[in-house]
């Protein structure tokens, strides 16, 4: 979606707070080694609380370096589970931050969490834990959490996980339908390289840091590499999802499992409720992109500390352990912000539903009518797509206003107005066409609305007269003054339209129908305003452009989109006899606690930059060259807070530098080209105070590209790591991947 959040959103429905620590109440915490049976010594941050008593321990267990990159967003949160009654535990994965090793190969989640379940184990047995621990964690740790949940050790009894992928060849940003993705993998491959070669801390790691440093980097493969060389789902990607093959229903711990409305994986949200009983499994979705709800953007953010602290009181605290033989959660399955940007009253709503697939949504099919179009997209198409994950959810990394887009695809209108005459003869119908569908649309629209609720459904009947191809579906508000607002979208590889596992390549001159699954939504369509559906055969910089594709024709007889869609507040659904009602009375206390609380920042400064005024960095702009036809995305990818040195309580300075640059030319697919660079200095001057202390300086500069031709993606990845002025490593690859699947 690509609403920000109206300065005057309304607060949420609170739920009663947890009592606070008592006055005077405080928390330490201490930094250790975790050994794993290997002999790898993790680097750990333990907060405890002030009681002397043996404590529930929760884990964070994340790739992200715990004393620079985490070091804010953990300061406001691990203390507060300690001040709490929790021992709160911060860990570096494997060949990250301060500890030692190295990462697997394009980090799996898979491998780190067989760690994490070792450090299970060892926070089981310290004499400071009653052996009964939780997990969590957000993004890259939120994976390692969910998989923590499948291996199921003895002492796990709960697990948070926020914005957490469970199948990642279909929602790990690496590939989108099938399709090669260009602005998710890279960005993602190239951040991750950089990550890879950032140097341990001497002023945690010890003079050994640099003995660690370079046994890291002499493992270093660009990650880029490891995904390109797995083009369809295989073993490779089956091994890193939830419970390998045995999929989500191998979950045995209770998982509370979160995610936002703007970001990709809030997909994972619904399939786990679907999947698991539900005693075992809880649901948020909010107005938030890739972010812990507390600190959400656009927003508004929640008191999700609140939510988690139930969560874990009552897995960690209460009797009986994993949900058997406790207390009924009072807590709704699902908590879930309807989006109503149409609403005087306010952007946005909570509601709850206490089972799903909810048995209140009910999908609507609305058919497409009309003559064959053909579909030829220019390969710009997708330029207003915004950023396929965004960590802040500011504003340009959201689609804007999509008329530019919906004037370079297919669209289809559905009216959603009170007025009877648009609800009984919409726009498209033919006549003599069945209106029973229709007449059942209208009564939703002459209701107050259409409300949508879960995962969209799109067949489309297509003839291509070429093997390879791609379709892009987007559904979007059209009010009534022309503005075009994205509601949600997919696409497909049409080599993948009969699986992942293998491309089938279209027969020339063939029509067939293929069907594509959206990502889900909770959203509020307004009277007066029309339901879009938008198609089209290109989305750069989303999807890398397929070999030798002409567009198709799409054949609207057979055609349809299928909306589910919720009843009104009145109960009504436009079916007869059907109340829609949902006994929630009691849920409704339940719902988020509205105002977020956290521990005190950390007190990160950033000094004023050298620069006149208007020279703040452009964070995302599109560029028309006219005369060459050529189409240029260029991004800063750093969240705002680090476009400046950042500058730590511990002395550490850290800088980054980052671009990203998407071009393409409008007629020619083999133009397309990805383009990112990391640049990032470690500094931490001499402490006058501390004789002992020696300065520090350490560069990790990081540059990768990714172009083709017909045949072949052509990788190139260059690093750059100084200690000083002294290049430490320098290594350059370049590597080509034949293109499997178009």
């Amino acid at each position: 979606m690509n609403h920000p959040r109206p300065p005057d959103a309304p607060s949420v429905p609170s739920a009663p707070p947890p009592p606070l620590p008592p006055p005077g109440s405080s928390v330490r915490h201490d930094d250790v080694r975790i050994p794993l049976h290997d002999g790898t010594l993790l680097h750990a941050r333990i907060w405890h609380p002030s009681a002397d008593d043996p404590a529930p321990v929760l884990l964070e267990y994340a790739p992200e370096r715990l004393t620079d990159a985490t070091a804010a967003r953990d300061a406001q949160r691990h203390p507060w589970y300690a001040a709490h009654g929790y021992a709160s535990v911060r860990v570096d994965a494997r060949g990250h931050g301060n500890s030692a090793g190295s990462a697997a190969p394009a980090d799996d989640p898979t491998a780190a969490a067989a760690d994490a379940a070792e450090v299970v184990e060892w926070l089981a047995a310290q004499p400071w834990s009653t052996g009964r621990i939780g997990a969590f964690g957000l993004g890259a740790g939120a994976d390692v959490a969910l998989r923590l949940a499948a291996l199921a050790p003895d002492p796990l009894a709960a697990v948070v996980a926020v914005g957490a992928t469970d199948a990642p060849f279909d929602n790990g940003g690496a590939y989108l339908g099938g399709s090669v993705a260009a602005d998710s993998l890279h960005s993602g491959a190239t951040a991750l390289l950089s990550e890879l070669c950032r140097p341990p801390d001497p002023a945690h790691a010890g003079d050994a840091w640099r003995e660690l440093w370079t046994a890291r980097l002499e493992t270093v493969t660009p990650p880029l590499h490891t995904l390109l060389a797995h083009q369809l789902r295989d073993d490779f990607w089956d091994g890193r999802a939830v419970g390998g093959g045995a999929g989500l229903a191998s979950v045995r711990v209770p998982v509370l499992t979160a995610g936002g409305w703007h970001e990709p994986y809030r997909d994972t949200v619904f399939r786990l409720l679907a999947a698991l009983p539900a005693d075992r499994v809880r649901g948020l979705v909010g107005p938030w992109a890739h972010q812990y709800p507390d600190r959400g953007h656009p927003g508004p953010a929640i008191g999700f500390l609140h939510e988690t602290l139930r969560w874990w009181q009552r897995h960690l605290r209460d009797a009986g352990g994993r949900g058997a033989g406790a207390p009924a959660d009072e807590d709704p399955l699902l908590k879930v912000w309807l989006a109503t940007p149409g609403d005087p009253d306010g952007p946005g709503r909570w509601i709850a539903e206490d089972a799903w697939p909810s048995p209140r949504v009910r999908t609507v099919p609305h058919p497409l009518t009309g003559a064959p179009r053909p579909v030829a997209a220019p390969q710009h198409t997708g330029v207003d797509a915004g950023r396929w994950l965004s960590t802040t959810g500011r504003a340009c990394d959201l689609a804007p206003d999509q008329r530019g887009e919906d004037a370079r695809s297919a669209c289809f209108e559905f009216p959603v107005a009170g007025d009877p005459e648009d609800a009984s003869d919409p726009e498209g119908v033919s006549e003599g066409e069945d209106t029973s569908d229709v007449e059942e649309r209208g009564r939703d629209a002459a209701a107050g609305g259409v409300t949508v609720l879960g995962n969209p459904r799109v067949t489309l009947r297509l003839r291509m007269d070429v093997p390879h191809g791609q379709v892009a579906v987007r559904l979007c508000d059209v009010a009534p003054d022309g503005a075009s607002t994205l509601v949600t979208r997919g696409v497909l590889n049409l080599a993948a339209r009969h699986g992942r596992e293998r491309a089938h390549a279209w027969t020339p001159g063939d029509t067939e129908d293929v069907a594509l699954e959206l990502h889900s939504i909770g959203y509020v369509f307004a009277p007066g305003h029309r339901i879009r559906l938008a198609v089209s055969s290109a989305y750069w910089p989303w999807v890398w452009p397929q070999t030798g594709s002409t567009g198709f024709v799409l054949v609207p007889e057979g055609s349809r989109l299928d909306l589910p869609v919720l009843p009104d507040e009145n109960g009504t659904d436009g079916t007869d006899g059907t109340d829609g009602t949902n006994d929630t009375d009691d849920a409704t206390a339940r719902l988020p606690h509205a105002e977020p609380e956290r521990s005190q920042p950390l007190g990160i400064s950033s000094p004023v930059p050298l620069a006149e005024p208007g020279e703040e960095p452009t964070e995302r702009r599109v560029i028309r060259d006219v005369d060459t036809g050529e189409w240029q995305v260029e991004t800063d990818p750093r969240p705002r807070d680090a476009q400046r040195v950042r500058r730590h309580p511990d002395g550490l300075e850290l800088f980054d530098e980052a671009v990203e640059i998407r071009t393409i030319r409008a007629d020619d697919p083999l133009s397309a080209r990805a383009e990112t660079e990391w640049k990032t200095r470690f500094h931490r001057p001499e402490d006058p105070r501390d004789p002992r202390t020696r300065p520090w300086t350490a560069t990790v500069e990081v540059r990768s590209s990714l172009t083709c031709d017909a045949a072949d993606f052509i990788a190139e990845d260059e690093v750059i790591c100084r200690d000083g002025q002294e290049a430490v490593f320098h290594h350059t690859w370049k590597k080509r991947f034949p293109r499997i699947a178009g």
